[in-house]
This record gives C-alpha cells, sequence and structure tokens, in this order.
C-alpha cells in the first residue's frame, strides 16, 4: 500500500473514489483504488453481477495520420493492417530481438488507431513507436488526458452499461468497437473485451465526462470494484498481465500464444527471431497454472522458485488465494521438460515447502 513518501499520478477521479471508500495503492508509478471495504464483495460482483473499474491508470495512445494502420502492422506482432473501422486485436510490441516492450489492444476508430496498454509505460511505448516513424505520415499522440477508461466486468455487464444510452448496442465480437454518443457525455467507445473470465466492456469516455458515467454505471446496477478484486478474478482466468506474468525479459512465444502473434503476416520488428523460434524450436519454459496442495492460504511471492526434486525449474509470476476454489493458485514459468499437465512441484517458501501441480488453464 501507499503512504505519504509514495510519488505517483492520481487518478483523475480520485476525490470520487475516496469518497466511495476506496484504498489506494500504486501500480508503476500510477494510482489505482485497491478495494472499497469489502473486496470479496466486489470479486462476487465481477462473478455475478456488474464490477465497475477505473482502469484510467493505463496508457492510452492513439496513431494518427494516412499511414496509422500500415506502420502499426510493421512495429507489432499480430495482423493490423487487415482491421476494419469497429475491429481489433491484441498483439505485442517487441525488440529486434523478439523481446517484449510492452502488449497491446488495438482498435481501429474512424480517423486512427487506438492503442490499450499497462499503467507506466505511455512514454515507453510513445518512443519505440516514434523511433521507427521515417517517411510515414503517422503521429503518435498520447490520449489519457483527453479520454478516462472505465471498465464493466461480469455477466451484466452490457445491461449495466446499456443504462447510459438508448442508443447503445453490444460490439458484435471480441475486440469489436462501438461508438455512442449523448449529449452530457460525447462520444464512448465502447470495446466488447474480457478482463474476467464472466466477459466484460471496456468504454473509452471523454475525461470531463468520466465522474457522470461512472455515477450513472452505479445507479443502474453496477458496483465500483478495486485492483484486488480484479487481479483475483484475472488470475483464476489464466490471463497473463504485463509487468507481472512477463517483462522485458521474455520472448513473446513465451507468454503469447496465436491470439497474439500472426505467423503470417508480412515484416514488422522481431519478426526474424520470433519466426525462428517458431520454425526451428521451441522455447525453453511457457507459462503455466498452478493449483496448490492443502488447505493453507499461504501466498508465494512473486519470483518464488519452482522445484522437480532438487532441480529448480521455474519461478512463480503471480499468486493469490482464490475464493471460488478455495485454494491458493499461481501463474508461473516452467521449464520445457517439467510443464506437463498433471505434474507435481514443489515451492520453497520461508513458511516451509508447498506442494504444487501444473493444471490447465483458466482454472476450474
Amino acid at each position: 500500500m501507499c503512504n505519504e513518501v509514495c510519488i505517483m499520478t492520481p487518478l483523475p477521479l480520485h476525490e470520487f473514489h475516496q469518497a466511495a471508500g476506496a484504498v489506494f495503492a500504486e501500480v508503476n508509478g500510477q494510482e489505482v483504488a485497491t478495494h472499497y471495504g469489502d473486496w470479496l464483495a466486489e470479486y462476487a460482483a465481477l462473478h455475478e453481477g456488474a464490477g465497475v473499474l477505473d482502469l484510467s491508470l493505463r496508457g492510452r495512445l492513439c496513431v494518427l495520420g494516412a499511414d496509422a494502420q500500415r506502420f502499426l502492422n510493421g512495429q507489432v506482432t499480430n495482423n493490423v493492417k487487415d482491421l476494419q473501422i469497429g475491429e481489433g486485436c491484441y498483439a505485442a510490441l517487441v525488440s529486434a530481438k523478439g523481446k517484449l516492450h510492452s502488449d497491446l489492444n488495438i482498435y481501429r476508430l474512424e480517423n486512427e488507431m487506438l492503442l490499450d496498454f499497462e499503467p507506466g509505460l505511455s512514454d515507453a511505448v510513445a518512443q519505440r513507436l516514434e523511433k521507427y516513424v521515417i517517411a510515414e505520415d503517422a503521429q503518435v499522440v498520447n490520449a489519457s488526458a483527453d479520454y478516462g477508461l472505465l471498465s464493466v466486468q461480469g455477466p451484466k455487464a452490457a445491461e449495466i452499461v446499456a443504462g447510459l444510452s438508448p442508443r447503445f448496442v453490444v460490439p458484435p465480437k471480441a475486440m469489436g468497437v462501438v461508438k455512442i454518443e449523448e449529449a452530457a457525455l460525447g462520444e464512448i467507445y465502447v470495446t466488447a473485451l474480457s478482463r474476467v473470465r464472466a466477459g466484460g466492456l471496456d468504454l473509452f469516455v471523454p475525461a470531463p465526462a468520466m465522474k457522470e458515467a461512472a455515477t450513472r454505471l452505479l445507479e443502474h446496477g453496477g458496483r465500483l470494484c478495486g485492483w484486488q478484486a480484479l487481479e483475483t478474478a484475472r488470475i483464476e482466468a489464466g490471463l497473463l498481465r504485463f509487468g507481472a506474468d512477463m517483462d522485458e525479459t521474455n520472448l513473446a512465444p513465451e507468454a503469447l500464444d496465436a491470439r497474439a502473434i500472426s505467423y503470417a503476416k508480412g515484416c514488422y520488428i522481431g519478426q526474424e527471431i520470433i519466426a525462428r523460434i517458431r520454425t526451428y524450436g521451441q522455447v525453453a519454459k511457457s507459462l503455466r497454472g498452478l493449483r496448490f496442495r492443502g488447505e493453507g492460504k499461504e501466498v508465494p511471492a512473486r519470483g518464488a522458485k519452482l522445484f522437480l526434486g532438487p532441480k529448480e525449474v521455474g519461478n512463480i509470476t503471480s499468486a493469490i488465494w482464490s475464493p471460488a476454489l478455495q485454494a491458493v493458485i499461481a501463474l508461473g514459468y516452467v521449464r520445457r521438460e517439467a510443464n506437463q499437465t498433471g505434474t507435481e512441484l514443489e515451492v520453497r517458501t520461508p513458511g516451509g515447502n508447498i506442494q504444487a501441480q501444473i493444471v490447465e488453464l483458466p482454472f476450474h
């Protein structure tokens, strides 16, 4: 948790969240509402109703210009050039050596490409893109000050978001985008993005309308939810987070699958290394789900080592106690020779050794 010496960028709606009883923390230099006094009730809303999350701490960039789509296609791992207006995809930005710079949710709007990514990376992602703008008509613009991000997650997300406008329609497919216009709210872009297993919608809202939009979502049955509930539901769903389960030390194929990497598209920065890995061999380690034995609630720290017998074979990246499973679960990297489903591993913690089994994702 943060204290008075923390230096972080506050949420634009800090006072709104404070009035709702938020306890704040820091994620990569950005303020986040951890919970509002009852994180288990917030977690339940994500599974059974509709949790409203202020994710304005995340980065938002727009790529503008006549060549924006073509330029971006040459920078990321997925096929962006064939996206139609109102479509999106998941991708990664990698180095020339195939190491991750960031993962990205990419959407094609009418006149721009919108990028959504993890907190605290706006400058780094913008600089990485601008480095390769040479003769293209493409400009990278930070949209964070102009648009906030509210996310409504859970089985009733569409029902709650529909209360914002009679013009609302659900995006027709995953990562689709629809625009709704309301006099009091302006232009809101709604994207179909599941940040938990139960599905959900992201709303890119004009900054002046953020408080009004959040208030309406709550009035129509949404419940404010914080980072603790979201992280718990995310890990249960087996969804990776950049900065936790992957970072600049990872090759893209270690963490990401075909949802983020197109092996049929044209050239992009880092493609040669990624294609070579696929053609000539496999990665040395892969991300796996782990379920811990016993009834204890001790949660291993990030970085805790995994052992198969006396041999170290991996490490934990994210771990939580799961209310749904009544067990400790984790995501972690395991070396190829030891990462088959059903393999029993051991985690060594200050409190003693804990047995864990590799299980399929998402957790059941």
